[in-house]
């Protein structure tokens, strides 16, 4: 009969409340051994390094310091600790950031405790583990480019230089032979594209990712 191999976990919350709940719940399960605890982001930085965790779970909102700056210390180091996340925040804003600065995982605390326990296990191995939410949001992303990220067309380049030199619609469809409305759908597009709302923010912004000038 073999036994699983025991995993050690670094548990980080600003609630204590919280904190011991997770303890609690881990050193009743079997093949856990929950090594400390941190109530803020650079207290987990310094506590991973003196306790060496399989797994840190990390809270990401907390008045000491955030845990996504956490993480982000943690990866320059060449922390060994895998990171799983464990938030009630699912927000672009949160979870995205937390994916990018080397979470290994992102689970809600509202998951049950056998899912819990087996993130805990994947997250140990190197797997990623999402819940279905964060990873329904991290699809969208992917999927949706952002502003600034799109290449313009190269008529849309066109139209751009013409608008930037205070060329109205009217005159910019003379000059490339196109409708007006062909103008104003090349501009719809621009707007999407530069992640601006007018005219004048469209240029600003192309300005500043050096695409005019």
């Amino acid at each position: 009969m073999t036994t699983e191999p025991l995993i050690t976990l670094l548990i980080v919350d600003d609630h204590p409340v919280v904190r011991d709940g997770l303890r609690g719940m881990f050193e009743s399960a079997p093949g856990f051994r929950v090594l400390g605890e941190a109530a803020s982001g650079p207290e987990a930085v310094t506590r991973a390094a003196e306790l060496d965790p399989d797994v840190v779970l990390m809270d990401l909102r907390m008045p000491g310091g955030s845990g996504v700056a956490a993480i982000r210390e943690l990866s320059r180091r060449g922390a060994r600790a895998k990171v799983l996340v464990l938030t009630t925040y699912d927000t672009d804003s949160d979870t995205l950031p937390a994916i990018e600065a080397g979470a290994t995982g992102y689970l809600l605390k509202d998951a049950p405790r056998d899912e819990l326990c087996t993130a805990v296990r994947a997250a140990a191995e190197g797997r990623t583990v999402l819940s279905p939410a964060v990873a329904s949001r991290l699809v969208r992303a992917v999927r949706t480019p952002a502003p600034g990220n799109e290449p313009l067309s190269a008529r849309e380049r066109e139209v751009l230089t013409l608008v930037a030199r205070g060329t109205s619609n009217r005159e910019i469809a003379r000059e490339l032979f196109i409708s007006e409305a062909t103008v104003k759908t090349h501009l719809t597009h621009l707007y999407t594209k530069l992640g601006a709302k007018d005219r004048a923010a469209a240029v600003a912004a192309a300005y500043d990712r050096g695409i005019l000038g």
